[in-house]
């Protein structure tokens, strides 16, 4: 079976965000899911399914904009820009991200992902964008020449 539908499938499900969203991870995930980001790694869709609601639950506006797809057998990875608003990072403006996603389905259920790791700038996404820290990372990015 093609990954391609399974693909699809994760990105319209990350563009129709909303506050029940979380109670829909079934759809995507597989039970044993494993999630890793540059900041967490969550095991199981249960606790993912708390992880996003605690994520989320302040959470103004997130939007993702899909650029690049690739999959090859069971294998899968998506670009993105995310785009977020919260009202304790950048004072409630926008913050964009960009970020990539590497996706695993498992042979027996190739609709669902079982293994989501996703790759981004945990500064330029939180720590840039806080009232006390983000002069100090922006300043040390400088000075390392990114």
């Amino acid at each position: 079976m093609s990954q391609e539908p399974a693909l699809e499938a994760f990105c319209a499900f990350f563009n129709k965000l909303d506050t029940t969203y979380t109670n829909k991870l079934y759809e995507v995930y597989t039970e044993d899911v494993v999630f890793t980001d540059p900041l967490h790694h969550i095991q199981g869709r249960d606790a993912l399914e708390r992880y996003f609601h605690g994520l989320y639950e302040n959470v103004t506006e997130c939007s993702f904009d899909f650029h690049d797809r690739l999959h090859q057998g069971n294998e899968a990875c998506v670009t993105w820009t995310m785009r977020l608003i919260h009202p304790r990072l950048a004072r409630g403006r926008p913050v964009s991200v960009d970020g990539c996603s590497r996706l695993s389905f498992p042979a027996e259920d190739p609709r669902r992902v079982c293994r989501h790791r996703d790759f981004f700038d945990a500064g330029a996404m939180l720590y840039e964008h806080l009232p006390i820290l983000g002069p100090t990372v922006r300043l040390l990015k400088r000075r390392l020449g990114e």
